[in-house]
C-alpha cells in the first residue's frame, strides 16, 4: 500500500483530504490563525507510526502545539527557518543535516512575504528542485502559507501543475471560509477546480454538507419586473408595465421580499441612511438569495469609499455614482440582467459593519498602539489586498523636529492615524489610494510639504507596510531590552553624607560694632 498522509480537513472528499507520498502541496490562506489551525489538523490526524517535522518562520510554536496532536504520536523535530531567501534556497541541505527526511511528512508554516523576492522563474526552478529532492527521499512536503502576498503567490503557482502535487486556497468570510482546490493529485487521479465550504469548530475545519446548501432558484417569472424608488427616475413616469414606483425604500423592500429575481433600484439621499440601506440589503439578500440584482443609485454624492464596500458586502450587485446621467444608469441596469450574485454573504451584518467600517481612531497614537492598529487593519480579509491604505514617512525639514512637526499635521477622517518614530513623522492613511496621496497630504498639513519635510517614503502595498511595522516593533522590543538592562544606581553612604544626616541646632552669636566694644 501506497504511503499516504492524512491533510486533517473533516467532512469533504477522501481524495481531497489525503496527501501521497512522494508529494508536493501547498495552501494559500489569507490570516495567520487559519493556517495555524489547519496545521494543528495536519498534526493531530497522522498515525502513531508517522514521522513528522514542522518547519514554522516567526513566534516559538508553544501555543501552536497546546494540546494539538494525539499523545500516541511520536515526538517530532521543529525547526525555525529566518526571514531571508537565502533560507529557502538552503532548505534541503540544511534538512539533509539534521535530520533522516526518508518517508517523512515535512510541514512548512511560514508567511507569504519569504517569497516576495522570488520571479515567476526563481519560483518554477526552486519548486521543481524541492520536487525532485522529495521524490528521491519519498517524502511529502505540504507548505501552508498566510499573510499578505498570497494573491501574488497564486498566480505565480497557478501554472505549476507540473510540479505540484497539489495547490489549494482558504478565504475566511467572517462565518465560514472557502476552500478551493485548484487540483489534488489522488493515488489515481486528479481532482480539479472543486470548490467546498467549511466550518470552524473545536476541532478545526470541517466541511459542510451538500444536502444543507439551498438549491439553485428554478423559477423566474419575476425577471423581467423592476422595482424602484420614485426618485431614481427623476421625476419620469414607469419606462414599461414591468416598472413599479415606491415612495420610499422601506416600501421597496417589503414588495422585494415576495420577490425571486427581479431587479430591486434603491435610492440613497443622505449618508445617514448607509446603515438603514446596508441592512435592507443584507435582509433581502440573505432571505431571497442569489437570484436578486440589487442596485443602489447615490441621488447626492453620499457614498463614500467605505460606504460603497460595505453595501457591496450586505449583497448589492451594483453602486451607480451620482455622476451617472439617467441614460447611462438605465444602460448600466442592462448589464447586469442575467446574473447572479456569487459572492458569500455573512449571516451576521455585524461583523460587516466592524470590518468595512473606518478605524474608529484619528490623530496622534504612541508607536506601539500605532503597529497595532495597522496590523489588525493588515489583517482584516474584507478589505482588498493592496487596498487598505497608505503609509508615509516624512522626515521633518532642518531646524525641525518629528514631534514639533505634527503640530502642522491635522487629521479630521477617522482612520487617518500619525506617531513619531526614527525621527520621522509616520502616517496611515487608511482607505486611501496611492493615486490620491498628495491631494490627501494637501488637506492634512496647514505647510506646503515640501517646504516643511526634506523627504518622504511611500508604502502601499500590504506586504511592504506589514514589513516595515514588524521592523518598528522589533525597535520597540529593543529598546525595551536595553531599558531593562541598564544597571540600576547603587546606593552609597559617604561619611560626608553621614555627617549632613546628623544636623546640629543652630547657636545663636551676639555681633558688637566697633564703637560699642570702644564704650566699654
Amino acid at each position: 500500500m501506497a504511503l499516504s498522509f492524512s491533510l486533517g480537513i473533516r467532512r469533504i472528499w477522501h481524495e481531497l483530504s489525503v496527501m501521497q507520498a512522494p508529494g508536493f502541496y501547498w495552501v494559500n490562506f489569507d490570516r495567520q490563525a487559519d493556517a495555524a489551525m489547519l496545521c494543528k489538523q495536519i498534526i493531530a490526524a497522522q498515525t502513531e507510526d508517522s514521522q513528522l517535522a514542522l518547519i514554522y518562520m516567526g513566534d516559538q510554536p508553544d501555543l501552536l502545539l497546546n494540546n494539538s496532536f494525539s499523545p500516541a504520536l511520536k515526538k517530532f523535530p521543529l525547526f525555525s527557518l529566518p526571514e531571508k531567501k537565502t533560507a529557502l534556497l538552503g532548505l534541503t541541505d540544511d534538512l539533509m543535516r539534521a535530520l533522516k527526511p526518508q518517508n517523512r511528512l515535512l510541514i512548512l508554516l511560514a508567511p507569504a512575504s519569504l517569497w516576495k523576492t522570488f520571479n515567476s522563474d526563481e519560483l518554477c526552478v526552486w519548486a521543481s528542485n524541492i520536487a525532485k529532492w522529495l521524490h528521491q527521499r519519498q517524502s511529502t512536503l505540504v507548505i501552508l502559507c498566510h499573510g499578505s502576498g498570497v494573491n501574488r503567490l497564486k498566480g505565480q503557482l497557478s501554472t505549476e501543475h507540473r510540479t505540484l502535487d497539489g495547490l489549494a486556497s482558504m478565504q475566511w468570510q467572517q462565518d465560514s471560509a472557502k476552500y478551493l482546490v485548484n487540483w489534488w493529485l489522488t493515488a489515481n487521479d486528479i481532482n480539479a477546480n472543486q470548490l467546498f465550504t467549511l466550518h470552524l469548530d473545536a476541532q478545526g475545519w470541517q466541511g459542510v454538507d451538500s444536502i444543507n446548501t439551498p438549491s439553485p432558484i428554478a423559477e423566474h417569472n419575476d425577471e423581467n419586473l423592476y422595482l424602484a424608488e420614485q426618485h431614481i427616475l427623476e421625476g419620469a413616469p414607469p419606462l414599461s408595465a414591468n416598472w413599479q414606483l415606491f415612495e420610499n425604500n422601506t416600501q421597496l423592500m417589503q414588495k422585494g421580499m415576495l420577490t425571486k429575481t427581479a431587479t430591486l433600484i434603491f435610492s440613497l439621499h443622505q449618508n445617514d441612511e448607509i446603515d438603514e440601506l446596508a441592512h435592507q440589503i443584507h435582509t433581502l439578500r440573505r432571505s431571497r438569495g442569489e437570484g436578486l440584482k440589487i442596485i443602489v443609485r447615490d441621488m447626492s454624492a453620499s457614498v463614500r469609499y467605505s460606504d460603497e464596500r460595505l453595501l457591496l458586502a450586505c449583497g448589492a450587485n451594483l453602486i451607480v455614482p451620482h455622476v451617472a446621467p439617467l441614460s447611462r444608469f438605465l444602460t448600466m441596469l442592462e448589464g447586469i440582467q442575467g446574473q447572479r450574485l456569487s459572492r458569500h454573504i455573512p449571516e451576521d451584518i455585524s461583523t460587516l459593519m466592524v470590518g468595512l467600517r473606518p478605524l474608529q481612531s484619528k490623530g496622534y497614537l504612541p508607536l506601539a498602539d500605532f503597529c497595532s492598529t495597522v496590523v489588525s487593519l493588515m489583517e482584516n480579509t474584507l478589505l482588498p489586498e493592496d487596498g487598505k491604505g497608505v503609509m508615509v514617512a516624512l522626515r521633518p525639514a532642518p531646524g525641525l523636529s518629528a514631534r514639533q512637526s505634527m503640530t502642522l499635521c491635522h487629521q479630521r477622517r477617522f482612520g487617518d492615524i500619525m506617531t513619531v518614530a526614527q525621527n520621522r513623522l509616520f502616517l496611515f492613511l487608511s482607505t486611501c489610494r496611492i493615486n490620491d496621496l498628495d491631494t490627501a497630504l494637501k488637506f492634512i498639513f496647514r505647510l506646503p510639504v515640501s517646504e516643511a519635510f526634506s523627504n518622504r517614503i511611500v508604502w502601499h502595498q500590504d506586504v511592504d507596510i506589514t514589513a516595515k511595522i514588524r521592523l518598528l516593533t522589533q525597535d520597540i522590543e529593543s529598546s525595551h531590552r536595553e531599558t531593562s538592562l541598564e544597571p540600576r544606581p547603587v546606593k552609597t553612604v559617604t561619611k560626608v553624607a553621614e555627617m549632613l544626616i546628623e544636623r546640629h541646632e543652630p547657636v545663636p552669636f551676639t555681633l558688637l560694632s566697633h564703637e560699642h566694644e570702644e564704650l566699654e
